[in-house]
This record gives C-alpha cells, sequence and structure tokens, in this order.
C-alpha cells in the first residue's frame, strides 16, 4: 500500500480529476485525492495525495501557488485565456515599456480584490459558473479576496500584429485566478487582454523539478521504487507548527484525545493548525484549539494507525 504525496508534473489536456482517476487505476487504490485543481491547458505542479495522506489534503490545498505566466495585450476572451471567443480587441501600436509594466505588477502586490471568471468551477446558487456560462447565462459573480505575495516581470515586451506579450511570475494565495489577474493587468495598461500560457512551478515548498511525469511514475511502479519517490506526510506538513510528544501521550492522541495546550504553543489562533509528532519523528496528528473550551487542543485528524503503536 502507497502512503505520501506524489509530486505529479500534469500534462496539458488533462483534468485533475482525470490525473486522480490515472493515477487511481495505476496504484490499484481508491484512496488518492489531488490538492487544487489546475485547468486542463494548464501544466505543472500537481500535488496527489495517496494512501493515509488523503487525509491532509486540505493542509496542501491551502498552501500558496508559484506561476509562470503570459500575458497577451490586444484583445479579451470569453473564457480570459487563450481557449476561448475573442469578445473586444483594441491594437497595440506601441506596445507598453518595461517601467510601466513593472509599475502595474507592483501595484498588484498585497490583497486584492477579485470576480471570478465565468468559465470557472467556483458555485453560485447550486451550480458551477461554467454551466451557466455554456448555457449563455450571466449570473453575479461573488467578489474574493486574494493575496499575490509577489510578481514580476521575466521577459521582454514582444510587439506583434496588434498584440503585445510578456511573461511574469507570480506566488499567490489559494483560490487567485491567474487568468483574471492577466485581464487586470491588461486593465491597468489600458488594453482588453487575455493570459495566453501558464504553468505551475511550485506549490508550497514542492517545486517543478521534483515532479513526475506520469512515463516516470509507470517506470517506478514496473521498477517498485515508487515508495521511495512519495513525499511523507512529515514533509508534507512542515509548514505547520510542530509539537514533539512523549509515547505517553502518544497513546492518547491516537485515540483522539483532546490536549491541554504547551505553554510554547498558547499564541495559537483559532485558524491555526498543530502538527504532532511522535519523539522517533512521525507524524501522528493534526490539532486545533478548542473552539469551546481556551486552553485545550481538539484533533482535526488522526494520521496514525493503531497497528503502528
Amino acid at each position: 500500500m502507497y502512503n505520501g504525496v506524489l509530486l505529479l508534473h500534469k500534462p496539458v489536456g488533462m483534468t485533475s480529476h482525470d490525473c486522480v482517476m490515472k493515477i487511481r487505476k495505476m496504484l490499484k487504490t481508491k484512496k488518492v485525492g489531488h490538492t487544487g485543481t489546475l485547468d486542463p491547458e494548464v501544466s505543472g505542479v500537481l500535488p496527489i495525495c495517496i494512501g493515509r495522506a488523503t487525509k491532509i489534503v486540505e493542509y496542501l490545498t491551502e498552501k500558496s501557488k508559484t506561476y509562470d505566466a503570459e500575458v497577451t495585450l490586444g484583445f479579451s476572451t470569453t473564457t480570459e485565456d487563450q481557449t476561448g471567443e475573442i469578445t473586444e480587441r483594441k491594437p497595440v501600436g506601441t506596445p507598453p515599456d518595461e517601467e510601466a509594466v513593472r509599475s502595474v505588477l507592483n501595484s498588484l502586490e498585497g490583497r486584492i480584490e477579485q470576480v471570478p471568471p465565468m468559465y470557472s468551477a467556483v458555485k453560485v446558487g447550486g451550480k458551477k459558473l461554467y454551466e451557466y456560462a455554456r448555457a449563455g447565462i450571466e449570473v453575479e459573480r461573488p467578489k474574493r479576496t486574494v493575496t499575490i505575495h509577489h510578481i514580476e516581470l521575466t521577459s521582454k515586451i514582444a510587439g506583434e500584429e496588434n498584440t503585445a506579450r510578456f511573461r511574469f511570475t507570480v506566488t499567490c494565495s489559494k483560490g487567485t485566478y491567474v487568468r483574471t489577474l492577466a485581464v487586470t493587468i491588461g486593465e491597468k495598461l489600458g488594453f482588453p487582454a487575455h493570459m495566453s500560457h501558464l504553468i505551475r512551478t511550485a506549490s508550497g515548498n514542492f517545486s517543478l523539478d521534483e515532479c513526475l511525469t506520469f512515463e516516470d511514475i509507470e517506470d517506478h511502479i514496473a521498477n517498485g521504487t515508487l515508495s521511495g519517490q512519495l513525499v511523507p506526510i512529515e514533509r508534507a506538513l512542515d509548514h505547520l507548527p510542530k509539537w514533539i510528544i512523549s509515547d505517553t501521550l502518544a497513546k492518547k492522541v491516537e485515540n483522539g484525545a483532546v490536549l491541554e495546550t504547551p505553554a510554547g504553543l498558547t499564541h495559537l489562533t483559532a485558524e491555526d493548525r498543530l502538527a504532532v509528532f511522535t519523539e522517533d519523528g512521525r507524524c501522528i496528528a493534526v490539532y486545533f484549539p478548542h473552539p469551546a473550551k481556551p486552553g485545550l487542543l481538539k484533533p482535526a485528524k488522526v494520521l496514525a494507525q493503531k497497528s503502528e503503536q
């Protein structure tokens, strides 16, 4: 049985769900889940949780993401990317200079509001927005606040056939639509725009150079070496505060006991999560401050199996 996080280099042309289904068949297990949707035309880092690691999907989904993107100025599309139909054109005579582009990118760092694209999986009234879009129905979309941690121009600005294009890298919070960011960049530069290319280069501290293609996975399965390629739960949760406990306390944790908050962790807020480790380095649970009993910690997830103790 496989347990851990498989770092997949998702290919263009597959949905995240397609990738999960394929890996289920390859590994002959149903316990597989992805940690953040990538659109079919986007490639890059897609962490896949397998076995007991499926219990930590939500903690990996929360991690920031880094993308290498390209924006094209001159026309906008229905989907805000290169796959949609053109909705507006404005020829780009003289491309904006680098100073103007850098100024716009800098203005977007920090917390910003976005309206999700109509062609997205966000639900309104129990239906996904893309279902309304395909039916030709425009609905009011709720704004969301996202965080742009860092954004930077990474190419020259190339002009061709009444358009201009350039690349940028962005590290952003969960829920950020880079497509919408590309449209915003265009608006600030005075042009309709769309995202013409996107690759996810990192998910949290998982980078593209660590990822396996489906061909790599097949080879490792054939050679019996795939287990050694999986990221252990312990490393996958290394962004959470860490609490090392005794073996005696570990038995209580295994049974889902409520525990007293140790002196060094009284600063935790209601949103914080705490990775609980045994003295021999295994992560056996995730705890959080008890919502009704100050000074106590409650289990969010128990990861250990009783047979391990």
